[in-house]
């Protein structure tokens, strides 16, 4: 299989045939290695498709409703209490944003929309030893948040309000 039609495999299953794959799949399909996979989705994604890399996998960028950004700011151990809060009430939390004095922008994919994904979060943060991005900005951080319709934000914005996590 060449680049070009190894290429048109990859789009085909992320259009089409799947929600989310990891490389290491998409590397098995083509007959190629990750590494290669991780270029191609480069190149794909230069090429104007909406690719985003996720802690499952690849998964082809689509609306699936409303969006709106949170300004939130808590502490690392508020994290599982925010994220459910935005979950429990018809939210999928997109990504996590901060502001860095030196990089400027700094953003993470995150794609939580269940509870479970909630928990294999916190468990790879754990085992990882990782900190969260808004260890950077004294827990300051924006969230973009996914939501089947305008009520369902606002209730989003009203409860993150009511625990204290809006940063307004």
């Amino acid at each position: 299989m060449d680049d070009t039609e190894r290429k048109k495999v990859i789009l085909d299953i992320l259009q089409n045939k799947v929600s989310v794959i990891s490389g290491a799949k998409l590397a098995e399909i083509t007959g190629v290695t990750r590494q290669i996979i991780i270029k191609d989705i480069a190149l794909l994604r230069a090429s104007g498709y909406k690719i985003e890399a996720t802690p499952k996998g690849y998964t082809m960028q689509k609306r699936k409703g409303k969006r709106a950004v949170f300004a939130v700011k808590h502490t690392k151990e508020d994290i599982e209490k925010e994220l459910s809060l935005i979950v429990q009430n018809g939210g999928r939390v997109l990504d996590v944003i901060v502001e860095h004095p030196l990089y400027g922008e700094i953003k993470g994919n995150l794609n939580i929309e269940t509870m479970n994904d909630i928990k294999r979060f916190l468990a790879r943060m754990k085992t990882a030893n990782a900190k969260p991005l808004l260890t950077l900005s004294d827990g300051i951080h924006l969230h973009t948040v996914e939501a089947d319709s305008e009520e369902k934000l606002r209730k989003i914005r009203e409860v993150l309000k009511e625990e204290g996590f809006l940063n307004l």
